[in-house]
């Protein structure tokens, strides 16, 4: 049994590839359905059917678990070609921005992650509840089994030791603190300003908290179903429209933050150019948090426009590394402990059939052995004599196999036999 992780982050791709290789929260479990054929239909014969999908702004990643008759190599070739497949990727576009992790690296991987050291906002939370979704997404298509269940059961206590135990979290500069701070290069002070949140998710929730606290002349959520804006918007004393308003509406706002699960830009060309012609050229700051992104890249060409993305925060998200280094060390080693727990669970399981096979050949030899005595006891036999042959019956079928392999081994073989043979059958005193 080996575990894999394929995928790509913030790190190894740009939003430009990584918004074609997300997979909407809707369409996780139909994937990881698609996964679990990919390996089963001839595809990859070493794979079994565990699989489980993350898909966040920030990564896309698969998690698979089977046998890898065919090595690992092949199996995590095939795991690519299967992201690239479901896409609509070259995979020659794809293969370089992918890692791709075997057995422990991928059990560290998904601890790391879900403890948030794997983020751009090194220690944020946010990234466990997408896990958790993930997982759930996951069980609810079939995908996991006995080794995925277990990895993930393990992560998410990983990951609330390392967050109660370490100060990873602390000094961290969230992405919607830095959403404001990019906001500010453009404007002295959001105070002042007309603001517009498009969507109403948990980072527009959080964007909604942190600019507000700031006192923004106004405030305005604006989502497909205006319940659900109305409902963001009332805490912030803001008021909310529906995205058909946006057209007529987007003049108006000096400050946009744009974050929906939308697979297609909501914000075109043509829209920003008619509101920009409105305002007089009066500078709008764009930050698009969305992955497929929600703006058209061209926009950002446009005089009076400033344009940013997920990655262009980066920088600023950076903040305070120095002072958390202490924290990842000692996270770190909460995380290699742990994973090496993991893995000697997943050896111990490696036994199991073995295991098992020698139970079911030890009952058949009891129960042959039993038959015989049952027969002399029927015939007569005395006791005494019955249970005689019985226990040396037993023994003769216990010990045969030993003896003949001890036989028939040679040189190093017949010394490491006869080194392990008496540990084998060392009795309790």
């Amino acid at each position: 049994m080996h575990l894999l992780t394929v995928g790509l982050n913030h790190t190894t791709a740009p939003v430009s590839l990584r918004e074609k290789v997300a997979f909407p929260a809707d369409q996780i479990g139909q994937a990881v359905m698609a996964a679990r054929a990919w390996f089963s239909g001839g595809n990859t014969p070493s794979i079994s059917d565990e699989a489980a999908i993350l898909s966040t702004c920030n990564r896309t990643e698969l998690y698979a678990a089977g046998n890898l008759q065919h090595g690992v190599d092949a199996s995590i070739d095939s795991t690519a070609h299967f992201l690239a497949h479901y896409h609509q990727l070259p995979y020659a576009e794809l293969r370089p921005h992918l890692y791709t992790l075997p057995q422990d690296n991928a059990v560290r991987h998904a601890f790391r992650v879900a403890s948030g050291l794997d983020s751009m906002v090194l220690g944020e939370a946010q990234i466990l509840g997408q896990m958790k979704d993930a997982v759930r997404h996951a069980e609810a298509a079939g995908g996991l089994g006995t080794y995925l269940h277990q990895l993930f059961q393990r992560t998410f206590a990983v990951a609330k030791e390392v967050r109660s135990t370490t100060e990873i979290g602390a000094h961290s500069v969230s992405m919607a603190a830095a959403a404001v701070r990019m906001s500010e290069r453009i404007f002295d002070t959001v105070a002042g300003q007309h603001v517009l949140f498009i969507g109403a998710g948990e980072m527009i929730e959080l964007c909604a908290t942190h600019f507000a606290a700031q006192n923004p002349k106004s405030l305005t959520v604006a989502n497909r179903t205006l319940e659900r804006a109305e409902l963001l918007a009332h805490r912030f004393n803001g008021q909310a429209i529906r995205l058909a308003e946006l057209p007529t509406q987007l003049g108006n706002f000096d400050i946009i933050v744009s974050c929906t699960a939308s697979s297609l830009p909501i914000i075109g060309l043509g829209m920003v150019e008619r509101a920009v012609k409105a305002r007089r050229h009066k500078p709008m700051f764009m930050l698009d948090l969305a992955v497929p992104r929600d703006i058209e890249t061209e926009i950002g060409r446009l005089d009076d426009i400033f344009l940013y993305t997920v990655d262009d925060l980066g920088s600023i998200v950076q903040t305070g590394m120095e002072n958390r280094q202490a924290a990842v060390a000692q996270a770190e080693a909460i995380i290699e402990t742990r994973v090496q727990s993991f893995m000697h669970w997943v050896d111990n399981r490696a036994v199991v059939p073995l295991i098992q096979d020698l139970q079911e050949s030890s009952e058949a030899m009891r129960r042959l052995e039993l038959e015989r005595a049952r027969k002399m006891l029927a015939k007569g036999e005395d006791i005494e004599v019955v249970l005689e042959a019985l226990s040396k019956g037993l023994t003769a079928k216990f010990m045969h196999g030993p003896q003949q392999a001890l036989h028939n081994a040679q040189g190093d073989e017949r010394a490491r036999l006869a080194a392990l043979l008496p540990q084998l059958f060392r009795t309790k005193r």
